[in-house]
């Protein structure tokens, strides 16, 4: 089998901790992760973490049923690439004069789809989404006119397929609902609740 980028997306409760045993589990099966994003999701008191890796599918689908199993996690779910609809932010920091002498800045920002964020004497900062490909590219191109600083972000994925979490969260709470509490439903009964 051969290892793919897979997209692991995880629904859990915000605990503090939660995302310490989440990336354990990864360290102990030697499995790098490539890029962790941690938010909130669309449901309120639930984050989202979406984690991303290489390795093969036999390997994340029992990674994620690990993960499950976790108290807090409410579901695990791992997407191939083609499955997701994913994006990743960059910031460039190129210094402004060489940038401003030796290059059409319009025709970069058209043709790489960044804009200029922060325009300095002494440096410009370029931001651009996309996928890493597409990132990447303006990096090469902005090499030779002194790129200052690079940074990117952990990907953001929204899974195809998926009527969304939140649906199915309330599906479930359609079909398992919590006990009613009845106040003072043993009011004047204790002897009969509590007797030894």
């Amino acid at each position: 089998m051969m290892k793919q980028e897979f997209t692991v997306t995880v629904y859990t409760e915000n605990q503090i901790g939660l995302l310490n045993r989440i990336a354990i589990m990864f360290s102990r099966r030697k499995i790098n992760i490539e890029s962790l994003n941690t938010s909130p999701s669309e449901i309120e008191g639930i984050h989202r973490f979406t984690i991303v890796i290489n390795e093969v599918e036999e390997v994340v689908k029992k990674l994620a049923r690990q993960i499950e199993k976790q108290v807090e996690v409410l579901k695990a779910y791992y997407n191939t690439n083609d499955e997701i609809v994913w994006q990743e932010l960059a910031l460039y920091k190129v210094p402004t004069d060489e940038i401003a002498e030796k290059v059409k800045v319009e025709r970069l920002l058209r043709e790489y789809g960044a804009r200029a964020v922060v325009i300095r004497k002494d440096y410009t900062v370029f931001e651009t989404t996309g996928q890493r490909e597409e990132i990447n590219k303006l990096i090469a191109v902005l090499e030779p006119f002194g790129l200052i600083e690079f940074v990117r972000s952990a990907r953001v994925a929204i899974i195809k397929a998926s009527s969304g979490f939140h649906s199915k969260l309330k599906e479930f709470e359609k079909k398992e609902p919590g006990e009613e509490v009845i106040e003072n439903e043993y009011l004047g009964k204790g002897d009969q609740v509590f007797t030894m």
